[in-house]
């Protein structure tokens, strides 16, 4: 299955709402790509919605770093919403929960971009 990307903006947040496989090809590519030109743009607060992923390899994971390094290059933050059982354990396995924050709700995750830094997430 193909990787889909839904964009949608609340408020000044790009929700990036993520179907399908992210796997090593045409798919973390496509992400890749996306977070790239969003980035380039200006656009530096980025949800990525992964409850509809069914699959995520080790390429998919770069990717996901590679996302969020360059967003946080450029001062921006990009966030995690919705993780699968899955992901959520090879973020933690892979120990790169410590480098996003996760959140279980949209409006939790919009909100976050308001408050003051911290390390700790509702998911």
């Amino acid at each position: 299955m193909a990787l889909y990307l839904v964009e949608k903006m609340i408020r000044d947040v790009l929700v990036l709402d993520a179907r399908g496989r992210i796997t090593l090809g045409e798919e973390t590519e496509r992400l890749r790509t996306k977070i790239y030109e969003c980035a380039r743009a200006g656009q530096l607060r980025i949800v990525l919605d992964l409850g509809e992923v069914t699959y995520i390899d080790s390429a998919g994971l770069s990717t996901l770093v590679a996302g969020y390094t360059t967003v946080r290059k450029q001062g921006g933050d990009l966030k995690l919403l919705n993780l699968t059982r899955r992901i959520h354990d090879l973020l933690q396995i892979t120990r790169l929960s410590t480098v996003f924050e996760r959140f279980d709700s949209l409006p939790t995750a919009l909100a976050s971009f308001n408050a003051a830094p911290s390390p700790a997430t509702d998911g």
